[in-house]
């Protein structure tokens, strides 16, 4: 399959077209991509994690559900998802998550510092970055309401498609997190197809 591989640790940035179809691929299988969407028109508005889930009434999202803008505007569509299992609840990894989570481990820039840096060029600033919708990552909810982050049930080549519903910049990366990806880091594929 052609498209772009993001690298183990790092992340991108690019322009999506209204209509046109982004596809994620986890390439060697348990690896986590945060996801930001931005409109192409006006970087304040960008994608919401609570609107998605209070108009979807589910934190499960998967083929069919739309992510949606702090706006309140239809931003993607999941048209594939051959996972159905991804987090729209956690913020992306940082320094900050490295320290209270790892504090054994070199602390990593994490997925918001790779967002951050991608953005830039775009005029998103670093307060700009929300909580992003995190394909293939695995947060169980217990029935007392405590979290965990398990590794992702997702294998070498599943993907999610989705479609976008206004002109966007999005933000995409490969996790940094330890427990997000069962300890190791591996790269992430996307393309774009009209």
């Amino acid at each position: 399959m052609t498209g772009q591989i993001i690298p183990p640790r790092s992340g991108t940035a690019f322009r999506l077209a209204e209509g046109q179809i982004l596809t994620v691929t986890d390439v060697e299988g348990v690896q986590v991509a945060d996801l930001l969407a931005y409109s192409a028109h006006d970087v304040r508005e960008v994608v919401s994690n609570g609107r998605t889930i209070d108009y979807a009434e589910t934190i499960r999202l998967t083929t069919g559900n739309v992510l949606y803008s702090n706006r309140s505007r239809p931003m993607l569509t999941i048209v594939e998802d051959t996972v159905g299992l991804h987090d729209f609840l956690l913020t992306p990894c940082s320094e900050a998550t490295f320290r209270h989570f790892y504090p054994d481990q070199p602390v990593h820039r994490g997925c918001f510092g790779n967002l951050a840096e991608a953005l830039e060029p775009f005029g998103i600033e670093p307060d700009d970055i929300p909580v992003a919708f995190n394909v293939f990552m695995n947060v169980p909810v217990r029935d007392d309401g405590t979290l965990t982050v398990e590794p992702p049930t997702s294998e070498a080549g599943d993907i999610i498609r989705l479609r976008a519903e206004m002109p966007l910049i999005i933000g995409l990366t490969a996790c940094s997190a330890y427990s997000s990806n069962g300890g190791s880091f591996k790269p992430i594929r996307y393309s774009i197809a009209s």
